[in-house]
């Protein structure tokens, strides 16, 4: 009895290994994960770029927290749930005001996916007011 006690359970979590390694759950795919704006210019004020995704996963995809690396940059993101095949936006403002030079900044992206968190990056060069 003991013996077929322990094949059956061994049975019972192989199985279950097999279903979580199948590739079921949600599954943000970026088309890009990176952006650069350029050359922009200060005085023309905040400027935005959209990072597309679609749900490549076989559940609903839940985006739980988008955070910028700073304050200057401002992260916009669906709050519903995406239905497995149907894109998204992540919408990324950076404001320029007050930061001529060089810039790189972050915004991570945390899911229910099976990638759990997916890293954006935003760069550029602004150029100071006149």
């Amino acid at each position: 009895m003991t013996k077929r006690l322990v094949i059956t359970l061994c049975a019972v979590m192989a199985l279950a290994i097999a279903a979580l390694a199948d590739g079921t759950g949600a599954q943000a795919t970026f088309k890009s994960r990176q952006h650069d704006f350029g050359t922009i210019k200060e005085a023309k004020g905040p400027v935005s770029c959209t990072f597309e995704f679609t749900n490549t996963g076989d559940k609903p995809l839940l985006i739980l927290e988008v955070t910028a690396s700073c304050g200057c940059t401002r992260p916009e993101y669906p709050t519903k749930p995406i239905k497995p095949g149907k894109s998204g936006k992540v919408k990324v403002t950076y404001s320029p005001i007050g930061r001529p030079g060089a810039f790189k900044k972050t915004v991570k992206v945390k899911t229910n996916g099976k990638e759990r968190k997916t890293t954006l990056f935003i760069e550029g060069t602004v150029v100071p007011k006149q």
